[in-house]
């Protein structure tokens, strides 16, 4: 089976899906583009196919409304779209830390191609930084992401690692995520997403204090149970249950996590709260849902059905501390 990702590079310690070529903290932009496997570019071609006629090498038209995107390097062909779509390039997701790590203080740390560079991304560390209770310390990010096949518009997103476990949030309020998305069918303009971003990233320290109220907010086991089935069975605890429940393998495994199998599970800040519940959610879908590869569960975790899990978690203990 092909590998999910294609090349990646990460500084510092090892991500939390143990993937990637490791490199010295601070280098480049042009030394991450190299190792990151990010050193080739988009290109575009006709559409054009072949009629098949009995006695004759058949006759070569072209889709004017449609156009090839393939690899600079390898010429693989990655994906056909509209006229109108807009790629952006390898280069231009690096390119955008530029002034960020050489100005601002932030330091990159992953950074790689997916489904053999149908989509791409850049993660780095912003500086920021907030410890709960318990010296369970929590570090913010900001990724940025874009696809070339229209399953992902480039998106850049404010993101939380808990440094125990290398358990990722999006950073998300009142039901609302942070993140800046601009489709295909528009221009991405890199100054225009940092303008609004500075909203988004100034949102940590409301989004730290939520967090804070969740480790505070003592949690009874009725409550772990609701909370549980409503994010990961879509089900309410109240009434009689199914004899099956929808996802009963997922939702064993959360409760085993939450009750001390998981990474900071034990600290002050997570052993019978709701950061505790919601972190046993994070672990969950970052480190042991069910996947093909380690791969697949972090494209799923960052870009699918497990962040989208994670969203529901996070909502769902916001509830507790309303």
């Amino acid at each position: 089976m092909a590998h999910l990702v294609e090349t990646m590079a990460y500084a510092g310690a090892t991500p939390w899906h143990g993937l990637g070529n490791q490199l010295t903290q601070k280098q480049p932009i042009e030394v991450w583009q190299r190792e990151a496997g990010m050193d080739w570019a988009i290109q575009e071609s006709h559409v054009l196919f072949k009629l098949e006629t009995v006695g004759h090498l058949g006759a070569i038209h072209s889709f004017p409304e449609q156009k090839v995107l393939f690899r600079s390097d390898t010429k693989a062909p990655l994906s056909v779209v509209s006229q109108r779509y807009h790629t952006v390039q390898p280069r231009e997701v690096l390119e955008f830390y530029r002034d960020l790590t050489e100005v601002s203080g932030y330091e990159l740390e992953t950074a790689g191609v997916l489904k053999g560079g149908r989509k791409f991304w850049a993660l780095a560390r912003t500086g920021q930084g907030a410890a709960l209770k318990g010296n369970d310390q929590v570090n913010g990010y900001l990724l940025l992401a874009t696809s070339c096949d229209g399953t992902l518009a480039t998106t850049a997103t404010p993101t939380t690692v808990r440094v125990v476990c290398n358990n990722t949030l999006t950073i998300a309020l009142d039901g609302t995520n942070r993140a800046i998305k601009v489709p295909h069918n528009t221009r991405f303009d890199s100054k225009a997403v940092k303008k609004q971003l500075g909203i988004a990233v100034s949102q940590w320290d409301d989004f730290m204090y939520r967090m804070r109220a969740l480790a505070e907010r003592k949690v009874q086991w009725s409550e772990a149970l609701g909370f549980f089935m409503t994010v990961l069975c879509e089900t309410s605890p109240t009434g009689a249950l199914p004899e099956v429940l929808p996802n009963e393998r997922a939702l064993r495994k959360v409760q085993e996590l939450y009750e001390g199998r998981g990474r900071g599970s034990q600290l002050d800040s997570a052993r019978g709260t709701a950061w505790g519940l919601l972190n046993s959610v994070t672990a969950f879908v970052d480190h042991e849902r069910r996947a093909r590869s380690n791969e697949y569960r972090m494209d799923s975790a960052w870009f699918g059905q497990g962040a989208q899990i994670k969203q529901r978690a996070l909502d769902t203990a916001l509830q507790l501390v309303a």
